[in-house]
């Protein structure tokens, strides 16, 4: 092929609607990325473990304990039950659903950037989301992060088709639909809608869509505002997130600064629709929103705008797609392996990022390692103690393992309860129970991830076991610890 036919190539290939199946390479990367390690070698952390134990409860139970805890995740709780029903519990079945969801993120980051900067800046927009590193540790992760992140995608290119083309009524009811189910996900997921809205009015749409962006919004945020309601009334859930410092904000900025670099190529003109007007307001609003109302109160985790990852990718996509144009004139053979080569340094510098964030180190803890131990430590008729009782997870995920064994402190069961912990009887009743045991097993945090004792039914535990047992066999794996205590004889 001449010079002119490879630069004429690479020009088709690089305008927008060129390439209809663009999205097809993202979704295949991301699947293959997205299983790639996927049980992390059988582990379990804390976190996925309020998952598989809710997902396991009767529809009834699930229900019963969403009046009490955890109702910000009620329809991803209902939705891992149908799945735990069809497929059976396993690591597949609890992350799967994240894979997919990204995947489909990963698509409409591919679709948007086809349309706003050409094939070459959807087809890296698409490939790059899956890669950045904090999407990765998601991307395996049995939490509705991923899934929102998918109705963040969604939604985005929903709202940039209706910025493109005139639309019927039921395409902004798409919209609004795809935002109230980011926003029943996780209702913080609701700052996209200031990402959107700086998006019109940078672009400068008409009245009229406005008008019709602001109903469809309004109308979403009014399907999640009970949800936001009931759930203030769970806030102590939270209440371990620590205040935000200024530490906390540096990978917010480095975040806003490599997006902004990546937009400079693609400057967003006032009045034009471009993948820099889409992308910096998603990566850069969201991030800021939550900063805000961290000086309320401390929020400021990743995951909950995770979303914001989108707009990110979109952006160096639409970097990618400016030197494959730039180049293509003077260098046509060699601009089609900019991308390649991109890709090609991206995954061998995150290579070592990739390999950890798929062990079981990268996790505080596995719930399902310290379950093994249980299993050759215990003896028919044992007691079993758990510090924190939260702790108790271990057992909620694996009760094969703690078969014969008796909970001794436990009162009301985390499914009876409506809890995820259980309720547990008096510090007293706990003291006499536990001076009427010969042998006690205690599942607790390693001392690296301990946090203080605080409650006094833990520190009752842990004051009798100092002072009339002694430790015979102790076990630490991955952030659990198993200690097997025996009584010691009484001094004469």
């Amino acid at each position: 092929m001449s010079t002119g036919r490879k630069s004429e190539a690479v020009f088709r290939f690089s305008r927008p609607g060129a390439t209809p199946h663009v999205w097809l390479l993202p979704l295949l990367w991301t699947c293959a990325f997205g299983m790639w390690g996927l049980a992390r070698q059988n582990s379990v952390w804390r976190d996925e473990a309020a998952t598989w134990q809710v997902a396991q409860r009767s529809t009834a139970e699930i229900w019963h304990m969403l009046g009490n805890v955890d109702v910000v995740h009620g329809l991803y709780y209902l939705l891992m039950h149908v799945l735990f029903e069809c497929f059976g519990p396993s690591t597949t079945t609890l992350r799967m659903p994240s894979v997919l969801a990204t995947a489909v993120a990963a698509v409409c980051v591919a679709v948007i950037g086809r349309r706003l900067g050409g094939a070459w800046a959807g087809l890296a927009g698409g490939m790059t989301l899956g890669l950045l590193p904090a999407v990765q540790f998601y991307l395996q992760e049995g939490r509705p992060y991923a899934l929102v992140a998918a109705g963040a995608g969604i939604s985005t290119l929903l709202l940039v088709t209706a910025i493109q083309r005139r639309v019927p009524a039921r395409h902004w009811v798409a919209y609004g639909i795809a935002v109230l189910l980011m926003g029943l996900l996780n209702w913080l997921s609701l700052m996209i809608l200031t990402a959107h809205l700086a998006t019109l009015l940078w672009s400068r749409v008409g009245r009229a869509v406005l008008v019709r962006w602001a109903v469809a919004a309004g109308c979403a945020t009014i399907g999640v505002l009970p949800l936001i309601v009931f759930s203030s009334g769970q806030s102590a859930q939270v209440s371990w997130i620590p205040p935000l410092t200024w530490h906390m904000l540096i990978g917010p900025g480095v975040l806003l600064a490599i997006g902004g670099a990546c937009a400079l190529p693609d400057r967003a003109r006032a009045g034009r629709l471009s993948a820099a007007a889409v992308g910096l307001p998603l990566l850069g609003l969201p991030q800021l929103g939550l900063v805000a109302l961290s000086l309320v109160e401390p929020l400021f985790l990743d995951r909950y705008v995770l979303y914001s990852m989108l707009g990110l990718a979109l952006l160096i996509g639409a970097a990618v797609g400016a030197a494959v144009r730039a180049a293509a004139p003077r260098f046509p053979a060699a601009s089609g392996w900019i991308l390649p080569v991109v890709l090609a340094v991206a995954v061998s510098a995150l290579l070592p990022q990739s390999l950890a964030k798929r062990s079981p180190g990268s996790r505080v803890d596995d719930v399902l390692a310290v379950a093994s131990d249980v299993r050759h430590l215990k003896r028919t008729g044992n007691a079993v103690l758990f510090v924190p009782a939260a702790r108790r997870d271990t057992e909620s995920v694996s009760p094969d393992a703690f078969a014969g064994l008796r909970d001794i402190a436990l009162m009301e069961s985390p499914e009876r309860s409506g809890t995820l912990k259980g309720v547990e009887t008096a510090p007293d009743r706990i003291r006499a129970a536990m001076l009427a045991e010969r042998r006690i097993l205690l599942v607790t945090d390693v001392p690296r991830v301990a946090r203080p004792v605080t409650a006094a039914r833990d520190r009752v535990k842990t004051q009798v076991l100092r002072e009339y047992f002694t430790p015979v066999a102790d076990e630490q794996i991955r952030g659990r610890r198993v200690t097997v205590y025996e009584r010691r004889a009484p001094r004469r």
